[in-house]
C-alpha cells in the first residue's frame, strides 16, 4: 500500500504537462504560493529589523545585489537564452547526448561561477563601498553578508540547470515548487536564528533556501535519467553553441543589473529605510508580473523554441499571440487593483508595529507608480523569450541598453532632483519598463510580422480603465463610512470586498465589450469540478480561440 502511494506520488510530481495553459497554471499557482511566503518573509524582516534598525535591513537588501548579479549574468543568462534551445535540439536526437550536454554546460558555467565567487568573497568590502554610500561599520556588515550569500549562488547554479532540463521535458510542477522552498528556508533562518545572529539570520536562511531549491528537483531529474555530474568538456559543440548565444543575453541582463545597482546607490543617499521601502513596493509590483507574465512566458518558451525551428512561423505567432493576450487579460485588472488598493495591500503585507505610517504612505506611493507598468512588463517577458526562441539575443540587448540609459537619467532626475524620494526612483523604473515593452513589441513585429492583436489589447485597456474608475469611489466610501481599517480584520474584509467587486465589474465589462479571452475563463470554470480534465483539455482552449493573425 505504501509503495503504491509512493509510486502514485512520483507519477503525479513527474507528470508531463499537456499544454502551455496547464503548465502556466502550475507555474502561476507556485508563484502565488512563493509570493505569499515572500510576503511573510518580508513581513518578518520589517517586524524584526526595520524599526530602529532600518539601516541593517537596507544593508541586507544591498548585500544581496552583488552575488545575485553574478548569478543573473552567468547562470540565468546561460539557461534562459542559450541552454534550453540547444538542449532541446540535442534531446530531439538523443536523450543521452542531451544529458551529456547538460553536465558539460553545468560544469563549464559552474566552474567559472565558482572562480568569480571566490574573487567576490575576497573583495567584498571594496565592492560594498562601490555600490553604496553606507558608513564604514555598515560596509563591514554588508561585506560579511555578501560572503555568506555567495555560497547560495553555487547551489542555485546547479538548481537552475535542473530546472532547464525539467522544463525542456515539460515537467513544470517540481521546478514550480522549488521557489516556495527557497522562501521557506529564508523564513526558517529569520524565525529561529534572528534572536542570536540578528540580520545574519536572513543571509543564513538564503543559503538554506538555496539548498532546498536544488534538493527538491534532484529526484525528478533522476527519474528522467539525468543526474548532475562533473564533466569538463568546454569544447563540446553544444557548449560552444550555448556560449555563442550567451553574451548578448548576459549583457542584456547586465543592463538590468545596472538599473538595479543605480537604484541601490541612489536609495543609499536618501533617508534610512529607503532601500527597504523600494524592495517592499517592488515585491508587491512583481507579484502579478510573476503570477501572470513569467508563468505564461516560461510555459510557452519550450513550445516557442520548438516552433521557431520551422520556416513557417504561423504556429509560432499563434502561440505568442495567445500568450500575450492571456497575460494582458489577467495582468491589466491586477494592475488596477494594485493601484486602487495600494495602501491596504502595503498595510497587510508589511504593517508591523515597527513599520510606521509614513513608511506605509511612501511605499504606497512608490507602488502606485510601479502599478502603471505591471501589465506591459508582464508581457515583455514573453516578447523577450520569443526573440530568444528565434535565437535573436542581440535585439533584447540593444533594447536593454536604451531602457537602461533612460532609467538612469530619469532615476537621477526624479530621485534626487524632483521627487527627492524613493518614489521618484520607482517612477523612473515604471517609465523605463513601458519603454522596454514598446520597443520589444516593435522588434517582434519586425521579426515575424503583425500579430493582429492590437485592437483586442486596446479593448482590454479600456475595460480595465472603466474597472478602475468604478472601484475607486466604493473603496473610499467603504474605508471612511463602514470599515474601521485601523484594525487588521476590517482591513482584510475591505480588501476582499473591493477585490471581489472589481472581479465582477471586470468580467461584466469584458462581456459587454466582447473580450474573447473571457471565453477561456468560462471554459475552465465550467470544468472546475474536475481539475485533471481542465489541465488535459487546455490544449483545446489554446487552439479554438481565434488570434486574428
Amino acid at each position: 500500500m505504501v509503495n503504491k502511494l509512493i509510486s502514485k506520488s512520483q507519477e503525479f510530481f513527474n507528470r508531463k504537462s499537456g499544454s502551455i495553459l496547464s503548465a502556466a497554471a502550475i507555474i502561476a499557482v507556485s508563484y502565488l504560493g512563493s509570493a505569499l511566503l515572500g510576503l511573510i518573509k518580508n513581513h518578518l524582516l520589517a517586524a524584526r529589523f526595520f524599526g530602529g534598525m532600518e539601516a541593517d535591513l537596507d544593508v541586507y537588501f544591498a548585500a544581496f545585489v552583488i552575488p545575485d548579479t553574478l548569478f543573473q549574468l552567468l547562470v540565468v543568462g546561460a539557461v534562459s537564452a542559450a541552454f534550453i534551445p540547444v538542449y532541446q535540439e540535442y534531446f530531439e536526437l538523443s536523450e543521452a547526448k542531451a544529458h551529456d550536454l547538460a553536465n558539460a554546460a553545468l560544469t563549464t558555467v559552474g566552474s567559472f561561477l565558482f572562480i568569480v565567487s571566490v574573487v567576490i568573497v575576497v573583495f567584498a568590502r571594496p565592492l560594498a563601498g562601490l555600490l553604496t554610500h553606507f558608513p564604514p561599520e555598515k560596509l563591514d556588515l554588508m561585506a560579511n553578508l555578501i560572503r555568506l550569500m555567495s555560497v547560495a549562488q553555487i547551489l542555485f547554479a546547479i538548481s537552475a540547470f535542473l530546472t532547464g532540463v525539467l522544463q525542456s521535458q515539460r515537467r513544470f510542477l517540481i521546478p514550480a515548487i522549488a521557489p516556495l522552498l527557497y522562501n521557506f528556508g529564508t523564513i526558517i533562518g529569520i524565525l529561529f536564528l534572528s534572536s542570536r545572529y540578528g540580520i545574519y539570520s536572513a543571509a543564513i536562511g538564503v543559503v538554506i533556501g538555496a539548498f532546498l531549491h536544488m534538493a527538491i528537483q534532484l529526484p525528478t531529474a533522476k527519474a528522467l535519467g539525468y543526474w548532475p555530474k562533473f564533466s569538463w568538456k568546454p569544447k563540446h559543440p553544444g557548449v560552444l553553441s550555448m556560449i555563442h548565444l550567451m553574451p548578448p543575453r548576459a549583457l542584456a541582463l547586465g543592463l538590468d543589473q545596472i538599473e538595479r545597482w543605480v537604484a541601490v546607490n541612489l536609495t543609499s543617499l536618501l533617508a534610512a529605510g529607503s532601500l527597504s521601502i523600494f524592495n517592499f513596493s517592488r515585491q508587491l509590483y512583481v507579484l502579478p508580473i510573476s503570477l501572470f507574465g513569467v508563468s505564461l512566458s516560461q510555459a510557452s518558451f519550450p513550445s516557442l523554441a520548438r516552433e521557431a525551428l520551422s520556416a513557417d512561423k504561423t504556429q509560432f505567432k499563434s502561440t505568442l499571440s495567445k500568450a500575450i493576450l492571456q497575460i494582458f487579460f489577467f495582468a491589466l485588472p491586477a494592475s488596477v487593483l494594485v493601484l486602487v488598493l495600494r495602501i491596504p495591500l502595503v498595510r497587510l503585507a508589511f504593517g508591523a508595529r515597527n513599520f510606521p505610517w509614513e513608511a506605509t504612505l511612501l511605499t504606497g506611493r512608490s507602488l502606485a507608480f510601479l502599478s502603471l507598468s505591471i501589465a506591459p512588463q508582464a508581457v515583455t517577458n514573453s516578447l523577450t523569450r520569443a526573440l530568444h526562441a528565434l535565437k535573436d539575443t542581440k535585439t533584447p540587448l540593444v533594447i536593454g541598453f536604451i531602457t537602461m540609459v533612460a532609467f538612469v537619467g530619469l532615476a537621477y532626475f526624479f530621485g534626487l532632483v524632483s521627487e527627492k524620494s524613493v518614489a521618484g526612483i520607482t517612477l523612473a523604473l515604471s517609465l523605463g519598463n513601458l519603454l522596454d515593452f514598446v520597443l520589444s513589441y516593435w522588434a517582434v513585429r519586425r521579426k515575424v510580422g503583425s500579430l493582429g492583436i492590437s485592437v483586442r489589447i486596446a479593448k482590454m485597456f479600456v475595460v480595465s480603465l472603466f474597472t478602475g474608475v468604478s472601484l475607486w469611489l466604493p473603496m473610499r466610501l467603504l474605508d471612511q463610512l463602514i470599515f474601521d481599517t485601523t484594525r487588521t480584520v476590517p482591513l482584510i474584509i475591505l480588501t476582499l470586498v473591493v477585490s471581489g467587486v472589481g472581479f465582477v465589474v471586470y468580467l461584466f465589462f469584458c462581456w459587454l465589450f466582447e473580450i474573447e479571452e473571457l471565453q477561456d475563463v468560462l471554459y475552465i470554470v465550467k470544468k472546475v469540478g474536475n481539475w485533471r480534465k481542465i489541465l488535459a483539455s487546455s490544449d483545446e482552449v489554446l487552439e479554438t480561440t481565434p488570434t486574428n493573425i
